[in-house]
């Protein structure tokens, strides 16, 4: 039995399909960890002032993680890797792994220790709001290894994509979580908030060393080499920095937006990061997934000059991406209560912090397909060697984010006639801290900006035509309302009587609910003879875990 698990860790995996949905599957358990994660926190502290600390701790250490990790990133460091080995041997890219390693490690310890030093400085600046700054600089102090263990096992993620051990790679953030989980259930009962971040530093330990097996054994050996072929690293910094400098404008946003939801209402920061981490799900699964498992290809059929198929591959991820997105913003959106409320919805989480944060997460997911479409456009720009213009789109898209949340605010807290009539509509009457939804509205509404532009520029830079996309839309929008509508239905009228009480009672109504919004929705795709439904039926029927051969894209523009 562990023969066969170990084994299935270390197949090939290479169709486009086949890949995304053996990450998505793992993503998807990722997600489930991470879910279970936050119930046992939201069980433990509520929306509360220790959650607003433990969140904010982690703001900085994130934006370090994507300022210089991102240079160890697959998407910046396959293709030079590739090419070093076509044409220096097989020992070439390895030696180029060990370079970037080396300058990584040196770059990233000057910078977390002047972090460390300045830390009291800045934070209570950043956070006005947090009631124990002492306790946030401490927590964020020992966060500082996070970045540094990701860092590597970045590095480490080069080297299994390019094996196509997909299955290893994604595994990687599962154990993540699985370490946060230890930190809450062993760790916290001792040592406070001071247990729960050293939980999060053994899970970035644990996401590093689950790959270290394949990767001893790999050719591309990597280690501390100081003999730096500076012309080689400066095409690399050629394109990690715009690339590192994208990244870290959605860390700087998130930056921004919780030191505004710091001064708020107390919780605010945790009810945004709660919303924030349960639209993160199916991000993860689609969009997340169809982009780490196209990219590879991607790089390679860009390198290899064949645009046609490099066209059709991003078509392919935008059709499917679509084909996903739309029904599951539409079904999240109808069972928002039920979702929050069987996730969180334990202990110190109250109704009124369930009804709360569903009105957070309705707002959240309307920008999930602009999301997915990011991820996926952007990456296709850095396959095809273009990294400055996603970064000016991303930081325009950045900038009106955090307009858009401080102008939202601002109107919202002005206008007493404005407040009571979104409180209404989101079911909030009687609900305190309803003044964070101007984050969520001002998040969103940029986020679909900024994948228009993007898809815009796609288009134009690679002479893709994107006609294809209002087609998808119109399937995924008449699929996703009639899968709602079905799923709305049964929850007001089929599943009514069920006790909501209880957890049992509200898991029941979200589960048949949601069960009908998904009947709905295939039903429709098949009436409409939906070319991604055949695609994804083919390619299930393929043994996902056993298919070692690029699956044929049919161009059905």
């Amino acid at each position: 039995m562990v023969r066969r698990m170990l084994d299935m860790m270390y197949k090939e995996v290479r169709g486009l399909h086949q890949a995304a949905y053996v990450l998505g599957l793992f993503a998807l358990g990722s997600q489930l960890l991470a879910l279970l994660r936050d119930r046992m926190l939201a069980h433990n502290f509520g929306a509360g002032s220790e959650l607003d600390i433990y969140y904010a701790a982690f703001r900085i250490p994130d934006l370090l993680f994507v300022l210089f990790a991102s240079t160890l990133s697959v998407y910046v460091l396959i293709p030079f890797v590739t090419g070093s080995e076509e044409k220096g041997g097989e020992g070439a890219g390895g030696r180029l792994l060990s370079q970037v390693f080396t300058l990584f490690l040196m770059a990233y310890t000057a910078v977390a220790l002047v972090s460390f030093i300045f830390m009291p400085y800045v934070l209570p600046k950043l956070f006005p709001g947090i009631a124990d700054p002492e306790q946030l600089i401490a927590v964020s102090r020992i966060l500082l290894l996070q970045p540094l263990l990701l860092g590597v096992s970045s590095l480490f993620g080069v080297i299994t994509q390019l094996g196509h051990r997909f299955v290893l790679y994604a595994l990687s953030p599962l154990v993540y979580n699985v370490g946060i989980i230890f930190g809450i259930v062993a760790l916290y009962p001792f040592f406070g908030l001071t247990g729960l971040v050293v939980g999060v530093v053994i899970g970035a330990l644990g996401h590093l060393a689950v790959q270290w097996p394949f990767i001893r054994k790999s050719h591309l050996q990597v280690g501390l080499l100081f003999q730096f072929d500076w012309v080689k690293l400066r095409e690399v910094l050629a394109v990690s920095v715009p690339r590192a400098a994208t990244l870290s404008l959605q860390q700087l946003v998130l930056l921004v937006l919780f030191g505004l939801a710091s001064a708020m209402t107390v919780g605010s920061v945790a009810i945004f990061q709660f919303a924030y981490n349960l639209q993160s799900v199916p991000l993860s699964v689609i969009g997340v997934s169809y982009s780490v498992a196209a990219f590879p290809m991607l790089a390679q059929l860009f390198a290899r000059q064949d645009y046609q198929q490099f066209s059709l591959h991003i078509i392919t991820a935008l059709r499917h991406i679509i084909f996903w997105s739309v029904p599951a913003v539409i079904l999240i959106i109808v069972l928002r209560a039920q979702v929050v409320r069987v996730i969180l919805g334990s202990g110190a989480f109250d109704w009124a912090d369930t009804r709360l944060t569903a009105a957070v997460l309705a707002l959240l997911v309307l920008s999930l397909l602009a999301q997915a479409i990011n991820l996926v456009v952007i990456r296709a720009f850095y396959a095809g060697g273009h990294t400055r213009l996603p970064f000016y789109i991303t930081l325009g898209g950045s900038v009106l984010a955090v307009l858009a949340a401080y102008g939202f605010h601002s109107i919202y807290m002005a206008n007493l006639e404005i407040q009571t009539a979104i409180s209404t509509f989101m079911r909030l009457d009687g609900v305190a801290g309803s003044e964070v939804l101007a984050i969520a509205f001002g998040y969103s509404v940029a986020m679909i900006l900024q994948a228009t532009v993007l898809t815009v520029a796609l288009g134009k830079v690679f002479s893709i035509n994107m006609g294809f996309m209002g087609r998808a839309m119109y399937r995924a929008i008449l699929a996703g309302v009639v899968g709602g509508m079905a799923a709305y239905l049964t929850l007001n009228f089929v599943v009514e009587g069920i006790d909501q009480g209880k957890f049992l009672g509200i898991l029941i109504q979200g589960f048949i609910a949601g069960c009908a919004g998904i009947a709905g929705t295939v039903l429709t795709y098949a009436w409409l003879k939906s070319p991604e439904l055949s695609e994804v039926t083919v390619s299930f029927q393929k043994k996902l875990l056993k298919v070692d051969v690029v699956a044929p894209q049919e161009d059905v523009i």
